[in-house]
């Protein structure tokens, strides 16, 4: 049984296989590159009852032994077959990878939920996909009792298995389950191996491999089904602009199950080049530099705000971090600012990634000068990605003016699962998805993010592009983080408001003396935010970006307050 989703057109189809991005193979081939010996992941900080560190190496043999003795266990054992779902929600632990490949050996599609997501996210899922079973950890709060997991049983009568890991029990969890099957471990493996062969020979590279998750900003993100092609060619774009190899040491200290440290190239480009994943509970400074002292780190990927906490950490603090190569920034607008000071302190290159889950993927690239990757965002991976920069009424805009990125290719969906009203708002008939995204395009094709459509603040008519206000203010050299958003006003409709993240907590900052210095830089007086707000720090999504949809309810709360403390004279 096939997964519905919309598929590419028969002609694009062909093209891409024509061109070498098709080549019709299962992304369980990612994890045959390595060879045996070599190790494919270090999974650090896997704290056990007396917070013993648990820290465990997997070869690529013991991988590729453990995805297959799991998959069997999910077939024999379970019963579940190729079109059956699965919820899956694991920290940041190397049974995520063994969980994720063994389904899909078996054909089963999961939504790999982040280990941050709670009631709201999960029964979404639940109610979407229907899983026939749940792989999940009893160190998320949820599942401290079984009260959550009845719920989910209700939310889907499929769900007929129920896999919780106890924390203490990560060094082991796998081997638990498959103690029976391990004396007959040749045979399990042989017959698991035997199934996937007949599955390939049904184009499984067609199918939906799994589903990922939105980003969006508001609601329970939504799901877009990946398929076996679409997602490994992007794959194994980004290990060759990235220039991957089996001496690659990649430090995963973002959600592993996040599209971005999944692929982009992420651990799935370094399993394809066979280097070594090192995994982190957090990208928090003090813990990452200890695993790049410890395990020779070459490359990691943050975002933004993790950036700016390396930065300051390193700039403070002395640390051993000589093996680092690369370091990716994505996942929001990485300031000139922030950009400059990264290759300065941390003593190794910047490449930026403007990236999306639903696919498009932009590099800058390791051979650019140092202006484009302070600068820009990237450009696109390859020849066939089909990118438009476009005006409120869809039509282009002229290089080097703001618009909407929209864009088509061999690895960008042409719909989300079961979503027929929202993908109608975001498709065209062409094709094109229209991505939200405010960019701007040089002539070389390279891309520079203003900022979101809908995260435009309409002033009495005039449209704030918030991160052009943010960027400027982080320039200022007293403060760490800003966010933009709107705020109610009777008059004209929404203001602006910023909130403000210092450098110091004993700092100068005044709403007047910002609204100077903006003025230094020369941007309209629209532009200015009504009202300056200064916080310790920034609540954020479980991707890491500033949470704007709580920032904006603090803003409406203050309002709210103070016009019933005037209404009682007390102001």
């Amino acid at each position: 049984m096939k997964t519905p989703f919309t598929p590419w057109p028969t002609e694009f189809a062909q093209q891409y296989r024509d061109k070498g991005y098709w080549i019709d193979s299962p992304l369980t081939d990612l994890i045959t590159k390595g060879e045996d010996a070599d190790t494919a992941i270090i999974c650090s900080g896997r704290a056990g009852l007396e917070n013993q560190d648990l820290s465990r190496v997997f070869s690529y043999r013991e991988l590729r032994e453990k995805v297959s003795l799991l998959a069997y266990y999910f077939s024999n054992d379970l019963g579940l077959r190729a079109g059956d779902t699965a919820l899956v929600q694991l920290p940041n632990i190397a049974e995520f990878y063994v969980v994720y490949f063994a389904l899909m050996k078996v054909g089963v599609v999961s939504v790999n939920a982040l280990f941050s997501h709670n009631e709201r996210e999960l029964r979404s899922y639940c109610e979407q996909i229907q899983p026939t079973v749940f792989v999940g950890s009893t160190a998320h709060k949820l599942f401290a009792s079984p009260k959550f997991a009845a719920e989910l049983k209700v939310l889907s009568t499929n769900l007929n298995h129920f896999l919780l890991v106890e924390p203490s029990d990560w060094a082991d969890c796998i081997d638990d389950i498959l103690v029976e099957i391990l004396p007959e471990k040749d045979k399990a493996v042989a017959a698991i191996e035997a199934l996937e062969n007949e599955r390939a020979l049904k184009e499984v590279s067609e199918n939906v491999a799994f589903f990922q998750l939105s980003g969006g900003s508001t609601g329970t993100p939504k799901l877009i089904p990946r398929t076996h092609n679409d997602y490994y060619f992007s794959i194994r774009r980004s290990a060759e602009i990235c220039e991957l190899s089996r001496a690659t040491r990649y430090l995963c200290a973002l959600p592993c199950a996040h599209n971005y440290p999944m692929s982009s190239p992420g651990a799935f480009g370094v399993f394809c080049a066979g280097g070594t994943v090192i995994m982190a509970s957090s990208p928090e400074p003090q813990l990452c530099f200890d695993l790049i002292e410890k395990y020779h780190v070459s490359m990691a990927s943050l975002v933004p705000p993790a950036a700016a906490m390396w930065v300051d950490a390193a700039e403070s603090q002395s640390h051993n971090l000589e093996s680092l190569r690369l370091i990716q920034v994505g996942g929001a607008k990485l300031s000139d600012s922030l950009a400059r000071r990264i290759p300065e302190v941390l003593g190794c290159q910047l490449q930026q990634v403007l990236g999306m889950a639903e696919g498009l993927v932009n590099y800058t690239r390791l051979d650019d000068d140092i202006e484009t990757i302070i600068t820009t965002q990237g450009k696109p991976m390859c020849s066939l990605d089909e990118v438009k920069v476009v005006n409120e009424v869809g039509e282009e805009v002229p290089k080097g003016v703001a618009g909407e990125l929209v864009t088509r290719g061999p690895y960008t969906i042409r719909g989300y699962f079961n979503a027929p009203e929202h993908n109608r708002t975001v498709f065209d008939e062409e094709g094109f998805y229209y991505s939200g995204d405010l960019v701007r395009q040089d002539e070389r094709g390279y891309l520079t993010v203003v900022g979101r459509d809908k995260d435009q603040i309409n002033r009495g008519g005039e449209k704030i592009a918030a991160e052009e206000v943010e960027n400027l203010l982080l320039k200022h050299e007293l403060i760490m983080h800003s966010a933009l958003v709107s705020m109610p006003d009777k008059t004209m409709g929404e203001k602006s408001c910023a909130f403000i993240v210092p450098k110091v907590k004993a700092h100068p900052l005044k709403s007047v003396g910002l609204r100077k210095y903006l003025r230094t830089h020369g941007i309209a007086d629209y532009k200015i935010p009504d009202r300056f707000e200064f916080i310790e720090s920034l609540p954020l999504t479980h991707v890491g970006k500033p949470n704007k949809v709580a920032l904006r309810q603090m803003i409406s709360d203050r309002l709210s307050l103070e016009k019933a403390s005037s209404r009682k004279g007390i102001v």
